[in-house]
């Protein structure tokens, strides 16, 4: 008779706790988080989100503040591209994009190549470029700036002794857009600093070698500097850009308040402010807005799809 040998039972090993109680832990965590984000979430929904929401209702309605909004559907639309005062402010606000941006961005970068270089008293000078771009929004350097180019000052002075006389600038058409031009390319202190950052980055072996190889300065900065900042680039042109398009305060103050003369700098927000709030017209105004908005995405997706072609990532390199 063969005796089988049974298997000892072995009692069922209890269930660690620790894994409920780093659930538990991770809760706590997650609620203490939301808690400290709160108040930016409340200020969100409240301040940006809700009127948002608010003005794309608002844009399909007839709406002056005073009476309930009364829906029109495209109306307002239709009414804004027809109006030779929308298609004006279109007009300056284009021209002021294409003038500004640019020159504002070569002369942060002609800076931040000057300052990238080891120097005394570097620190100084980084703050001091950079200040511009602290005050530059305030309603004091516009007041400012109107002053320096107005009639017989500082600005209509100095292009008479060259032989330029012209006026002062603020009550010429032809010109006063392009004092706030001048205003935005004073104001380069922020792309600056990033572009001095990316050009930090910048191996300096690759300048050594290319040395070595008999390139100059001018093929170095085009084959070596331009590819090698060239995100850095990106991102400065796409919130330039953005930033440009946005344009009011400067336009308004200079203007002293009437985005003139002639419609000069008719830019697209100051129209908006006009028939927003001077002429009680919130549902056409916040036409305009999506209207900006929808304009601005498209800027920016043209952006990023051309930055395949001309922005070079580290990462895509290797």
């Amino acid at each position: 008779m063969t005796l089988v040998k049974e298997a000892p039972v072995r009692p069922a090993k209890k269930r660690s706790a620790a894994p409920a109680a780093g659930r538990r832990g991770r809760r706590r965590e997650n609620l203490a988080g939301y808690l400290f984000m709160s108040p930016w979430i409340a200020g969100f929904l409240v301040l940006t989100a809700g009127p948002m929401i608010a003005s794309l209702y608002y844009a399909f309605t007839r709406y002056n503040l005073f009476t309930p909004p009364e829906w029109v559907g495209f109306d307002n639309f239709t009414t804004m591209f027809q109006d030779p005062r929308w298609q004006k402010s279109v007009e300056v606000t284009l021209k002021y994009v294409v003038v500004a941006t640019p020159l504002k961005l070569l002369l942060a970068l002609g800076v931040a190549l000057l300052l990238a270089q080891k120097r005394r008293g570097q620190g100084l000078y980084r703050a001091a470029f950079y200040m511009p771009s602290l005050i530059g929004a305030s309603v004091s350097v516009g007041f400012v700036w109107r002053a320096l180019f107005s009639d017989d000052a500082i600005v209509d002075r100095t292009q008479k002794i060259f032989g330029v006389d012209v006026g002062g600038w603020i009550g010429n058409p032809d010109y006063v857009l392009y004092s706030l031009v001048a205003l935005s390319i004073w104001q380069f202190g922020a792309p600056m600093v990033i572009f001095l950052a990316g050009l930090k980055q910048v191996p300096q072996e690759l300048y050594e070698a290319a040395e070595m190889d008999g390139a100059g300065p001018l093929r170095r900065f085009w084959n070596i500097t331009l590819p090698m900042i060239s995100p850095v680039l990106f991102f400065n042109v796409l919130l330039e850009s953005i930033h440009a398009f946005q344009v009011f305060g400067s336009a308004y103050v200079v203007s002293n308040t009437q985005c003139g003369p002639a419609d000069a700098t008719l830019v697209y927000t100051c129209y908006l402010y006009q028939k927003g709030f001077k002429e009680a017209q919130m549902g056409f105004a916040s036409a305009m807005a999506w209207s900006l908005v929808v304009a601005v995405a498209l800027v920016t997706a043209v952006l990023f799809w051309s930055q395949k072609k001309w922005v070079h990532y580290e990462e895509a390199a290797k």
